[in-house]
């Protein structure tokens, strides 16, 4: 997984000039994990997740706590989770997870985002399958008892760990989200991101120039306002 490292710092890196659009997913992740579970995060562990997340980004704490309130105000409206899949520029294959208010405007937005950078969208269903659903946790491995972490991870359903530098990263069963993040928060080691993300089970690596017209898809998808996660097949 050397190459996923070296993928995941480049794209943190990329994010920090984007957080016009970083901060409003986050808020919404936010809202729909206080929404599902209470405003708590002591007795929520998808929001504390959630804040977690946002805090690993910057986000400030009145924007954080205002996320919080809007779950219990009048005005939220119905936000509902829907996911696209399609095809890219050069077989690249998509997976979009939006979340919205409004599913004809995000549905009529994601087609036209295929439509115009070379790809289409597909059947719902359709792409699933070449998609594993994983946990995935990045932590700061300094200071920690890396063996006994590995050892406690692996009751809870880790499947892969890998520690390079200052940077860990755990893969685990997509059912073992919380099992995962509770050793993390038992042991008192530093996490910096956790979440569900979608791997590909058969990854393709592209060329530089294919890259380019790939990775303009994503950051055209990931620039809407309703999409919160983009995943693809490709071989980082």
């Amino acid at each position: 997984m050397g190459r996923a490292f070296e993928y995941r710092k480049a794209s943190k890196e990329a994010r920090w000039g984007k957080m016009s659009r970083i901060f409003p997913k986050l808020a919404k992740s936010i809202t729909m994990a206080a929404k599902d579970g209470g405003p708590d995060p002591d007795s929520n562990a998808k929001l504390r997740t959630a804040i977690m997340n946002a805090k690993a980004e910057n986000m400030p704490k009145d924007n954080i706590d205002k996320a919080i309130k809007r779950a219990s105000g009048k005005d939220l409206g119905d936000i509902t989770e829907i996911n696209y899949e399609g095809k890219g520029p050069h077989g690249s294959l998509f997976y979009v997870e939006c979340a919205t208010e409004n599913t004809n405007r995000s549905v009529t937005n994601v087609r036209t985002l295929f439509n115009k950078n070379g790809g289409e969208m597909q059947n719902s269903g359709s792409l699933e399958f070449l998609f594993d659903r994983k946990s995935v946790i990045e932590f700061k491995p300094e200071g920690t008892n890396l063996e006994e972490l590995e050892l406690e991870l692996m009751d809870a359903g880790l499947e892969e760990m890998e520690v390079e530098g200052d940077m860990g990263l755990v893969y685990g069963e997509y059912t073992a989200f919380g099992k995962l993040t509770e050793v993390f928060e038992r042991l008192g080691v530093e996490v910096v991101k956790a979440s569900l993300e979608r791997v590909s089970n058969n990854p393709q690596q592209f060329s530089e120039e294919q890259l380019v017209e790939i990775d303009a898809l994503v950051d055209k998808l990931e620039d809407d306002e309703d999409v919160q996660a983009v995943f693809t097949n490709v071989d980082r």
